[in-house]
């Protein structure tokens, strides 16, 4: 959550808080490139949303024309240019605040093709003669539920870890859960003023099976009358502080212990308020709220528990007001849940349950573009993040009047799928370890990702000599990111589980934010060259090698290439304090240069993936096609391969230095499963340890990488340096070529 600028003071009499300093510029972002709207405003909330288009740098590369090339010339040149992507805003606040806001986008609002903005929900009739007089925009009503359930499956199929179990006192209170490939069917359990139960069975088709007149507005109305309390946020706080028993009779009150033939412990709730009515006795607000509390939970859950088992599901979503997030909420219908079912039927919660009405209006608002064609991603840069809403569990948690809370989403250049090799797509889980469970390894991640800030920071500065803002960029940056750390340090789940990989995918979208896309692209460059320099040489001597000594100086040689890793501290350190590191000193360890195609391997049809986008120095498509081109120039068997495509060059869509299979490009998923591809080598410590380390495919595949941080090494009961060599065959496959490579596990 976000706190509202420092100014003034609002018409509703809400005196903003002085010591508040975020400018407005950095909550309604990109607002003068905005070009649609849709507002979802509640009881107390208000939700808004605008498409708008981004302008950042990339970095391109290009190659010579190498009929003229002199000796020392770059295999190619680097340029950064500017363009234009899309990007989806939503920004949620109290009510109190929607004139002054309002009054901000019309005082920034460039584009005047908007003609219409998209609402629902209840309050939408009541704004909206302000909204058409602020904005000059016409309102355009849509259906609340429709926007609901749109809404939610558009963050179940965009967002990763949207879904979580909420489990109370452990050490991660979040557990998120994988996204499923099919997310239907689903029930949707929405909890507003009363309850709306859905049965979601595709995109467009739903219906509404049950609800009940007891609901949030049940509980808001009777604690009112029962405490005096009128906020219902007050209201939860006072839940979270009482003790039920005082007010609830127990099975224990009524046969002094547990009811054994009937299954039911003794201090199961027998019936709600059933102490109340003794004689000259006081109730404190506090207990009465929690009673309440759980009495509506437990009726609410009960009757999720009938009509997920009466349409046989399994997947069950809460969602409204009534859950906003709330511990003592979502523990409560979680305990109702797992007692009615037996622990056969999981409550789930949505991150981003508060914007499903406002994305699902958005959504039908942008019907013409078709959304839902593009794959998007979140932007941890400018997103909020999940935030606990109970002062116990996170200290750093502002309180909840006077916040505004931020999601933004980027449009991807390339949709994205599983990888047809997974064996089990719904069990699939893309990281070895969660740094949320992990108290250890999460602290020690976060203080690496820290100590690494400096080096980030001068290779992003390096990257862009003749841009003189670039400094004062590089700093904004490293402000940035260390403002994220903190908020993950307290808060591991405010995006989803919190691993190695996110950590590396919020700085990569932090220094986007700040156009530095490609930090290590010169690095890279005179990285490339290098390589191209040996090949001949290595290829030669390759050539000279028995079989089964080709095999071995191939691995030896992939795991050479490994080890230059920039950002593995114990690498970088030796490379910057040495700039003649190269493959030479890489053959002392006992590894030499990679070379992953030699004469022998022509038989077979390889498919060569490859980062869309930059991360890190790893390679990306586009400066592998380059090279390929000049290593086919120089050796018939590649130039053969190449133009006979049994050497197939396919981008990946990832651009991070871990990998999700369950996210890749679409192109590549085709070309996977057209090529009939029997073998799968996943290469490097973020995409074979740090992520697909247990990842289980329908095929062969192989999985190795170089070790260079000693923390892991040790945690894996290795040494610094180790290496990695996982070859796997799924039960009863028959294997390929690689059952006459002897393979020795390290």
């Amino acid at each position: 959550m976000t706190e509202l600028w420092s100014s003034g003071s609002l018409d509703s009499g809400h005196s903003m808080d002085k010591s508040i300093t975020l400018p407005p510029d950095e909550i309604f972002r990109n607002l003068e490139n905005a070009k649609r709207f849709a507002i979802d405003i509640g009881g107390s909330l208000t939700k808004l949303a605008y498409y708008s288009t981004v302008q950042h740098k990339v970095a391109k590369v290009r190659s010579f024309d190498h009929t003229a090339k002199t000796e020392g010339d770059p295999l190619y040149e680097i340029s950064m240019q500017e363009e234009m992507s899309a990007r989806l805003h939503f920004i949620k606040f109290e009510n109190a605040y929607i004139e002054t806001c309002l009054d901000f986008i019309k005082d920034h609002l460039v584009n005047t093709d908007t003609k219409v903005i998209k609402a629902t929900g209840g309050g939408a009739h009541k704004f909206k003669d302000l909204i058409e007089k602020k904005l000059k925009l016409r309102v355009d009503k849509e259906d609340e539920m429709t926007c609901l359930i749109k809404g939610c499956n558009f963050v179940l199929r965009n967002i990763t870890h949207e879904a979580f179990v909420y489990v109370k006192h452990a050490d991660s209170e979040f557990r998120f859960q994988n996204t499923h490939p099919d997310i239907f069917p689903y029930l949707l359990i929405n909890i507003g003023s009363g309850v709306s139960i859905f049965k979601v069975e595709s995109e467009d088709t739903f219906e509404r099976v049950g609800g009940s007149s007891i609901g949030g507005g049940t509980f808001w109305g009777l604690g009112a009358l029962l405490t005096k309390t009128k906020r219902f946020d007050e209201l939860l706080q006072l839940a979270s502080k009482g003790q039920h028993t005082n007010v609830d009779m127990l099975v224990k009150d009524i046969y002094g212990g547990s009811y054994g033939s009937l299954g039911l412990t003794g201090d199961l709730i027998a019936s709600s308020f059933g102490k109340s009515a003794t004689p000259d006795k006081e109730f404190s607000k506090e207990d009465m709220a929690k009673s309440l509390l759980h009495m509506i939970s437990n009726d609410i859950g009960q009757l999720a528990c009938l009509y997920a088992r009466l349409h046989n599901l399994t997947r069950v979503y809460f969602g409204g007001f009534f859950i906003r997030g709330h511990p003592v909420t979502m523990h409560t219908i979680t305990y109702s849940i797992n007692f009615f079912t037996k622990g056969e039927v999981q409550a789930l919660f949505l991150r981003h349950e508060g914007y499903l009405g406002t994305i699902g209006a958005f959504l039908k608002g942008a019907e013409e573009d078709n959304p839902n064609q593009y794959s998007w991603g979140e932007n941890y840069a400018g997103s909020s993040g999940l935030m606990s809403t109970s002062p116990d569990l996170n200290p750093m948690q502002r309180a909840r009047s006077g916040t505004f809370d931020m999601l933004e989403m980027d449009r991807l250049e390339r949709q994205l799928v599983n990888l047809p090799l997974l064996q089990d797509p719904s069990s699939y889980i893309p990281d070895t370890v969660d740094l949320s469970e992990d108290a250890l390894a999460r602290e020690y991640w976060l203080y690496c990702f820290e100590e690494a800030l400096d080096g980030v920071v001068k290779r992003a500065v390096a990257s862009q000599p003749d841009l003189p803002e670039a400094a004062e960029r590089a700093e904004k940056f490293r402000h940035k990111y260390q403002h994220k750390l903190q908020t993950l340090r307290h808060q591991p789940f405010a995006y989803g589980s919190l691993t190695v990989r996110s950590l590396l995918d919020t700085r990569e979208h932090c220094l986007n934010e700040f156009n530095f896309p490609d930090p290590y692209s010169k690095i890279k460059q005179g990285e490339n060259d290098m390589a191209l320099k040996y090949f001949q040489k290595a290829v030669k001597s390759l050539g000279e090698l028995s079989w089964e000594q080709r095999q071995f100086a191939l691995v030896r040689g992939l795991l050479a290439g490994n080890v230059f890793d920039w950002g593995a501290k114990a690498v970088s350190d030796v490379l910057e304090s040495d700039p003649e590191f190269g493959f030479e000193h890489a053959k002392l360890h006992k590894i030499s240069l990679f070379l992953p195609l030699t004469p022998c391997y022509v038989v077979f049809q390889v498919v060569l993936a490859s980062n869309s986008s930059p991360a890190l120095n790893d390679v990306t498509n586009s400066e592998l096609q380059i090279l390929t081109e000049r290593i086919a120039a120089m050796d018939l068997v590649i130039q053969s391969a190449v133009k006979e495509d049994r050497l197939t060059l396919v981008q990946s869509g990832s651009s991070s230095p871990c990998l999700d299979l369950s996210r890749l490009d679409k192109v590549l998923a085709g070309v996977v499963r057209e090529r009939h591809v029997d073998l799968v080598i996943i290469e490097g410590m973020g995409r074979a340890i740090h992520t697909n380390y247990y990842a289980i495919l329908s095929c062969e595949s192989l999985k190795m990488a170089v070790i260079k941080n000693s923390w892991l090494a040790d945690r894996l009961g290795g040494k610094l340096f180790s290496v990695v060599f996982k070859y796997e065959v799924p039960p009863g496959h028959k294997t390929t070529t690689l059952d006459h490579v002897p393979v020795t596990p390290s």
